[in-house]
């Protein structure tokens, strides 16, 4: 299983996103307690950027329209029909450097 490295653990903000776009793919990501989780950045809705949201509950909220996606699924927490990709995540930890975030993306 290939894995994408998408940033450094030390650039997460317990409850904030980052923004992190790989070969095109614009994603989100979350810390949320002591997991990470990696989802696409775009709302379903009307492409409102994710990553700008705040979590709530083990959701993301969507700032423009209030959506709100569980981190673990991606699903609607309202309507468990819609959904947003979510992908597997894993922490590198390396000795003497930074500990990396990395997910498994589908490859181009």
């Amino acid at each position: 299983m290939p894995w994408t490295a998408l940033c450094e653990l030390s650039e997460l903000t317990e409850g904030q996103g980052k923004f992190v776009q790989i070969d095109g793919l614009p994603l989100a990501v979350f810390m949320d307690g002591e997991k990470v989780f990696v989802l696409d950045n775009l709302c379903p809705h009307a492409g409102g950027p994710l990553h700008e949201g705040m979590i709530e509950d083990g959701c993301c909220v969507c700032p423009w329209h209030g959506w709100a996606f569980r981190l673990d699924s991606g699903e609607l927490r309202d309507a468990p029909g819609v959904m947003i990709r979510t992908y597997p995540t894993r922490l590198l930890h390396r000795d003497g450097h930074p500990t990396l975030v990395q997910a498994d993306l589908p490859m181009p």
